[in-house]
């Protein structure tokens, strides 16, 4: 459980709603990660920034990105 409480959509701007969007889109909810984040701005651009630059990159097969994130994901534990 996380000790301070996520943005909802009903309180946040057109930036963080858009990013809201997107990741539900994208994963089919938002998840608390993004919801903490939201709290800084400027933060929650550069993380979307950093992963929209990630999940561009074509040295490596798309398939590959996916196994490393699954095999990572398994071995700390993150459910998604």
């Amino acid at each position: 459980m996380a000790r301070i409480q996520g943005v909802e959509p009903q309180q946040a701007n057109w930036f963080v709603r858009f990013v809201y969007w997107m990741v539900r889109r994208k994963l089919g909810h938002v998840v608390l990660p993004i919801k903490i984040t939201a709290h800084h701005a400027r933060l929650l651009r550069s993380l979307a920034e950093m992963e929209t630059g990630q999940a561009a990159a074509r040295t490596v097969d798309a398939g590959l990105k996916s196994l490393a994130s699954v095999k990572t994901a398994m071995l700390i534990g993150c459910p998604f």
